[in-house]
């Protein structure tokens, strides 16, 4: 059971989405984004690390410094330079990370277990002494052997760290897969557990939620979900899984900034808002077909999972097209002013579908002839 008090959202668009190959955010960009976000309510935003460009450290200091609601955080390598930098531009949290699958192993830094373990441990101390909140992350979990993992994790975990992070780095993992690790990595360990999945197959939000079902406490997402290749768990899908769940889950998130935050990032980075996008597509509460419109005019729970209301958006019954039924026609017709028998109705929404056999039509046509037939 998901607990609505018990997890919360590291939001990493500055971080895993600057990634993205088209981001490339200024200044400005981030502060923006890391503003909204706060005021959305996230409880975490992770930023690029110091060590990746004197920008990025300029930029890490001036929003830790800003006095945000959410806790600042920055992602490093798990190595003493990175961490004395995270440090000195004043980041209230640290995301460490450490490859621990054999094929990263090889490829990456070709050091053993204990050997990572051994450079974590004295990171580790010197990130304590400085009173900051430390992840570590076995990067690419889900391709490193379950007695690997759990080695790692309960030794990271004795060290007093408040997370270890398992990431789904590759996006390989299924949720049935995730929902095995999370629980038995839960069982293994004190301290709370973060899930970071990527999207390469399709299952990062359906990932993500099943992680929190077997006891992650902390979820990785960002904006849009954009990111490394095809990205990670979007902010919007997880919340919109989670309220479909129990909108309680998400009672304490200003849900009427993701519309905002959406078009925001994809303005930043030069995407159109996918048509597909969960919340905040164009389409995403747009009834079509005359079945479908009869039923949501009548409850609009009869075909909506998610009250658009809550995300400040309004359905659309479409009516400019074959498909139309004559309730949808009648209930335009009463936006209009226009009184139309069921007969008048009916033979409008006959006219209709004939045009729309031969021609597109808009709403501007239809609307005229709804006056016709009132005639």
């Amino acid at each position: 059971m998901i607990v609505p008090n018990r997890f919360a959202l590291v939001e990493t668009t500055l971080r895993e989405g600057e990634q993205f190959a088209q981001a490339r955010f200024g200044s400005e960009q981030r502060l923006a984004i890391a503003e909204l976000l706060d005021a959305f309510g996230v409880e975490f935003i992770e930023m690029t690390s110091p060590a990746a460009s004197p920008q990025s450290a300029r930029d890490l200091e001036l929003i830790a410094r800003r006095s945000l609601r959410a806790r600042v955080l920055t992602h490093i390598r798990c190595h003493p330079d990175d961490a004395r930098l995270a440090v000195e531009c004043g980041a209230q949290g640290v995301n460490m990370l450490f490859a621990t699958s054999e094929q990263l192993r090889r490829a990456s830094h070709g050091r053993s277990l204990d050997e990572i373990i051994a450079e974590a441990e004295a990171v580790i101390a010197y990130l304590r002494s400085h009173d900051v909140q430390i992840r570590f992350s076995c990067e690419d979990s889900f391709r490193t052997p379950l007695p690997d993992l759990l080695r790692v994790y309960c030794a990271i975990d004795n060290l007093g760290v408040q997370r270890i992070g398992l990431a789904d780095t590759v996006g390989i993992a299924t949720p049935r897969e995730v929902y095995e690790v999370v629980h038995i990595v839960r069982q293994a360990v004190r301290c709370d557990i973060e899930f970071h999945g990527h999207n390469d197959s399709g299952c990062a939000t359906a990932n993500a939620f099943c992680a929190l079902e077997a006891g992650a406490t902390h979820i990785d997402v960002s904006v849009l979900g954009i990111g490394e290749r095809n990205g990670i768990t979007p902010l919007g899908g997880l919340i919109a899984r989670l309220a479909v769940l129990d909108a309680n889950l998400v009672a304490r998130y200003d849900l009427a900034l993701i519309p905002e935050l959406d078009h925001l990032i994809a303005d930043f980075v030069g995407i159109p808002i996918p048509f597909n996008n969960c919340i905040t597509s164009p389409t995403a509460f747009t009834h079509k077909a005359g079945l479908h419109t009869n039923a949501v005019l009548r409850d609009p729970q009869s075909y909506e999972a998610l009250d658009p209301s809550l995300f400040g958006r309004r359905r659309t019954v479409a009516i400019a097209h074959k498909l139309v039924g004559w309730h949808a026609i009648a209930e335009r017709a009463r936006e209009l002013g226009i009184a139309l028998s069921e007969n008048q109705a009916r033979r409008a929404t006959a006219r209709i579908k004939a045009l729309a056999d031969e021609r597109p039509l808009d709403g501007e046509e239809v609307d005229g002839l709804l006056y016709e037939y009132a005639e």
